[in-house]
């Protein structure tokens, strides 16, 4: 009986790999996993789609709440994309911006690499970047150009804010009604 005691003590004290941070992201793959599987890619996209909104319009207010300010303009808006990606352990930065758009490039997927075959999970960034921007800036057109889940070395998010921009790949749209300062 004292060895069990023993590896029951052992056990509850162990440095075992996990933490929260561990938990909830697996969590996280494995329902988009499943969703995946059960519903299709499409469908899937759609599901995270909804999370992604709300987790957009949840976080433009607490960083709209920090800054003391009822919207943010365009840099402002950029330097919140780059913050809270990274934040979470991406690697995104800027590398282009302008009155028509922001470009971000990302070395570092917060899923690691078990992203790989989950593009729906994309559809976070995409509908993050898009409600943040669109909710501050009026429009924001979100194309995904390259992506770690998809196998590229990187990901290059294009976030397009005038309706006639000119775009490769059909990405998707975001309209808000920016607050007036």
């Amino acid at each position: 009986m004292k060895d069990k005691d023993q590896t029951d003590r052992n056990l509850a004290s162990c440095e075992a790999p996990v933490d929260r941070d561990m938990f909830l992201q697996d969590v996280i793959l494995d329902l988009a996993d499943t969703i995946q599987n059960v519903v299709g890619a499409k469908d899937a996209k759609g599901f995270i789609s909804i999370v992604g909104a709300r987790m957009g319009d949840r976080l433009n207010e607490r960083y709209k709440k920090q800054a003391a300010r009822s919207s943010l303009d365009r840099t402002e808006v950029a330097q919140v994309l780059v913050d809270l990606k990274n934040r979470i352990d991406g690697d995104f930065r800027v590398v282009e911006e302008n009155d028509d758009r922001i470009v971000l490039v990302n070395g570092r997927c917060p899923f690691g690499s078990s992203v790989l075959g989950k593009p729906a999970l994309c559809m976070m960034t995409s509908n993050v970047f898009g409600r943040i921007a669109a909710e501050n800036l009026g429009y924001a057109h979100i194309v995904i150009e390259e992506a770690i889940a998809l196998g590229h070395a990187g990901c290059r998010v294009v976030v397009n804010l005038k309706p006639d921009a000119e775009t490769e790949g059909e990405g998707t749209e975001y309209f808000g009604m920016p607050a007036n300062e």
